[in-house]
């Protein structure tokens, strides 16, 4: 009877998004449009220049290409649907389109905690194992890094995803966010959701507490390491690279932990909108910029790829 009730026998779901607010929803099409174009091109332009200038075929341009990647994944698989959502007054999303986006979703957050972990991980060989450091970062190596990044959030994600469409619905169908999100999921729910609320609390703890962990403690010891330099010109250059990757955990990390890291019958609904808004469309627009906007290397890759030569 409770599976015949089911959310599924209906085939879709109306996605609520910011409905309560539709003097809102035309400003906020403009200016999620205006940070989606943001995030298409500046995550584009780092994998592009990344992969044509010979100069930064290095582990850290490397990674951070993945993280643009990752990025351009993460936003496509929920702003397309909310700017729709945004514009016309149809809301809905089928069943299948929903658990689709909430497996990418989850698998490509998680797939980001873990690659920011090895971000932080090559920024400390560079920094304190700089004698060390090709061969502690090989090729071959940073290839696996990234990989065990994507597997990880992909795994898991089938894992929890699975589990938490295993949940009777009962027929419920309103969900109140604007892409389908295990809070707002577990939220339809007709039976005792504490264990899934426990289950999405270990693995919130899992993949966003423990690398928050590694990420300061990596960056404590790098901050140990720069106050024992005595070049200026090496000080300025490492705050510069260490500062970019502390300043996109904090902008990823911090919104994350407010949704996850406390049960959703806790959470405000409205609330968590607006801060799930902030790390899918504001975050991603803005490492880009974050990484690029006063990189030497960069600029110079840029005046190479222009033809252009420093000293003319």
């Amino acid at each position: 009877m409770m599976m015949e009730k089911n959310a599924s026998s209906e085939n879709f779901f109306i996605l609520l998004g910011f409905s309560n607010w539709p003097h809102l929803e035309v400003v906020l099409f403009v200016v999620i449009l205006i940070f989606y174009l943001m995030t298409l091109t500046g995550n584009l332009f780092i994998i592009i220049l990344s992969y044509l200038d010979s100069h930064l075929h290095t582990p850290m341009y490397f990674f951070l290409s993945n993280l643009s990647f990752l990025d351009l994944c993460y936003t496509t698989s929920s702003i397309p649907q909310l700017l729709v959502n945004l514009w016309g007054l149809e809301k809905t999303i089928s069943y299948a389109g929903c658990m689709v986006q909430l497996y990418f979703v989850l698998a490509l957050g998680i797939a980001e905690c873990v690659l920011l972990v090895v971000m932080s991980y090559d920024r400390y060989a560079a920094v304190c194992r700089p004698l060390y450091y090709t061969v502690l970062m090989h090729p071959r190596f940073c290839r696996l890094l990234a990989a065990a990044s994507w597997v990880s959030g992909f795994t898991t994600s089938a894992l929890h995803s699975s589990y938490t469409f295993w949940i009777p619905l009962c027929g419920h169908r309103l969900v109140d966010h604007f892409f389908c999100e295990v809070p707002a999921l577990l939220r339809l729910s007709c039976v005792d959701t504490h264990a899934n609320e426990l289950i999405l609390m270990v693995m919130s703890s899992i993949f966003v507490l423990i690398p928050l962990i590694l990420i300061l403690t990596s960056y404590g010891a790098i901050a140990l390491a720069v106050l024992s330099m005595q070049s200026t010109t090496g000080l300025q250059k490492v705050f510069r690279t260490c500062g970019a990757h502390l300043m996109v955990v904090s902008l990823f990390f911090i919104p994350v932990m407010c949704i996850y890291l406390q049960p959703p019958s806790e959470n405000s609904p409205d609330q968590g909108k607006f801060i799930a808004l902030f790390y899918t469309v504001v975050t991603p627009s803005l490492n880009p910029l974050i990484y690029t906007l006063r990189n030497k290397d960069v600029r110079r890759a840029v005046k190479r790829l222009m033809g252009w030569e420093w000293g003319m």
